[in-house]
Formats: structure tokens, C-alpha cells, sequence
């Protein structure tokens, strides 16, 4: 019995030992999971020197037109209510807009205010208000994930400064992505703004540009050519189903595919090279 005890008070030893061991990575895991843990982000918002919060009041007291949208904007529901939203709502993305306010709308000021006394700054130090719109980085904030996707090597052109965020999306109104009230039809006037070719109409359409350019692309990065979202015949075979006929051969829409496949893409060497329409080819060679 003693020897049973023993060995049961040495386990006992042994766990309080671990668990005093384990206790500072116990506590960082808590925190951790404290701060992203849930469904939203935790984010410090954007700080402008020498600036405090107002409150989106008094952003409404110029810029009523975007205030009084706001409630149907995709962005408005991620918005605090009530006391929590005392030093948010605009201001979470402009950053505090006491020095805007103060100056009548003026975009930059020639002193901010620090600690102890103002001083002069310079560059984007003096600025009296953020505009995401012109830096991306204030919108990678949140959307961590997109930082990542327009670092892979093919990528619209907005960490080389030749486009933004807001070239695509609204954050003050509607949809996040810009154009109509139809979600599928906005897309594809977006993309079109720009990639005109691809607009049409055309005699024989794709079919799968009636469901969004996003089908086969990856508007924000992909590590495939033309921001695809699969390599090469792997995209196309998502839809045009494989029919096996036999000693390793395969078709696709009745046509024997088995040699076409091994060669990579389906869109090149006179094959389906109008991949978005044709008006002149049901099959859309050319």
C-alpha cells in the first residue's frame, strides 16, 4: 500500500511540475485565441499624429451623401454599435479625424500636433485624413489574406501602385465589388471596365462567363498565367466532363480528347483559343 501511494504522489509531483512548466504557454495560447479566436478581426485602427476620434457624426456633417449609403454598404455590417462604436465607424478606416474637421476638409496641415508641442512634418505625416484608395496597405489590415494573394507572381497591378482596391470595390455603398444590382452581372462589368476584348457580346458565348469571371480567375493572385484558378486543361475539365471509351482513351462532347489532353492547354495551338466567345465558331476555335 505504502509503495502504491508512493508512486501515486510521485505522478501527482510529476503533473504539478509539468503543468507550472506548460502555464506561460497556456496563458499565450489564451491570449492568442482571445484576439483572433472568433469570427472577426481585431485590428489597431490607422493613426494620424496628433489627431482623436469624433465620431461618424461629425464625418456626416460634410459627407452626407457617403454617410447616408452606408447602411447598405457590404462594410456596414462588420460596424459597431453603440458605445463600442464611439472611437470607430469612418474613422476605423480614415483614422481619427479630429485635424480634417478642424481644418475645414483640408487633406494635409503644415503642423500636427505631438507630445508636448506642435512641430512641423512632412509627407504623409502631415496628412489630415487617410484615403485607403490610395494605398492598399490600409485595406490589407483586415484583409490579411489578399496581402498574401497579390504577392504571388501573377497579380493585378495593385502593389506596383497602377491600381487600387477601390478600382474594384466600393466600400461606402452596396456590394463590395462595384457595379449593378445583380451580383453576377456586377462582376462581370467590373472586369470588363478594363478587359474590353472579353466583354463582348459574341454569336457563341462561353457558358461560363454567364457565371463570373471569378469562375476561372483569381482576381487578386495566383501562382497560374492569367491569374487562373487551375492549371492548363486541369481548369477546363472542372466542367466539360471526361467520358472514358475505352484503352485508356477519353472524350469530351463525343470527341476523342486522349492526345489533346497530354499537350497541356485547351486554348492554344488553333484549338479553343476564343476561350470567352466566338462569333463565328460554336466550339470557340476562333
Amino acid at each position: 500500500m505504502r509503495e502504491n501511494q508512493s508512486k501515486v504522489d510521485g505522478r501527482r509531483r510529476w503533473l504539478l511540475r509539468v503543468a507550472v512548466a506548460l502555464a506561460p504557454l497556456a496563458l499565450a495560447i489564451g491570449l492568442v485565441s482571445c484576439a483572433t479566436g472568433s469570427k472577426l478581426t481585431l485590428v489597431v485602427p490607422p493613426d494620424i499624429p496628433g489627431a482623436h476620434f469624433v465620431g461618424s457624426e461629425t464625418c456626416a456633417m460634410c459627407h452626407e451623401n457617403i454617410t447616408r449609403d452606408f447602411k447598405t454598404a457590404s462594410h456596414s455590417r462588420i460596424m459597431a454599435q453603440g458605445t463600442n462604436a464611439i472611437n470607430m465607424g469612418c474613422e476605423s478606416c480614415h483614422g481619427p479625424g479630429s485635424l480634417h474637421a478642424d481644418s475645414a476638409g483640408d487633406r494635409k496641415t503644415g503642423a500636427n500636433f505631438g507630445p508636448g508641442r506642435p512641430h512641423v512634418m512632412s509627407g504623409s505625416q502631415r496628412q489630415t485624413i487617410i484615403n485607403p484608395r490610395r494605398s492598399s496597405e490600409h485595406c490589407y489590415g483586415c484583409h490579411l489574406d489578399k496581402r498574401g494573394q497579390f504577392a504571388l507572381p501573377y497579380h493585378h497591378p495593385v502593389p506596383e501602385g497602377r491600381m487600387s482596391c477601390g478600382d474594384c470595390h466600393n466600400p461606402h455603398k452596396g456590394p463590395a465589388t462595384r457595379g449593378g444590382a445583380a451580383q453576377m452581372a456586377s462582376e462581370n462589368e467590373v472586369c470588363a471596365k478594363c478587359h474590353t476584348v472579353q466583354r463582348g457580346p459574341f454569336v457563341f458565348e462561353h457558358e461560363a462567363t454567364r457565371e463570373g469571371c471569378t469562375t476561372c480567375h483569381s482576381p487578386h493572385g495566383s501562382v497560374n498565367a492569367m491569374m487562373l484558378t487551375a492549371r492548363d486543361a486541369s481548369l477546363c475539365v472542372k466542367c466539360h466532363f471526361q467520358q472514358p471509351t475505352g484503352a485508356g482513351r477519353l472524350a469530351i462532347g463525343g470527341i476523342d480528347h486522349t492526345s489533346f489532353l497530354s499537350r497541356g492547354t485547351c486554348w492554344s495551338a488553333g484549338c479553343h483559343e476564343a476561350v470567352h466567345g466566338s462569333q463565328v465558331s460554336t466550339s470557340l476555335r476562333f
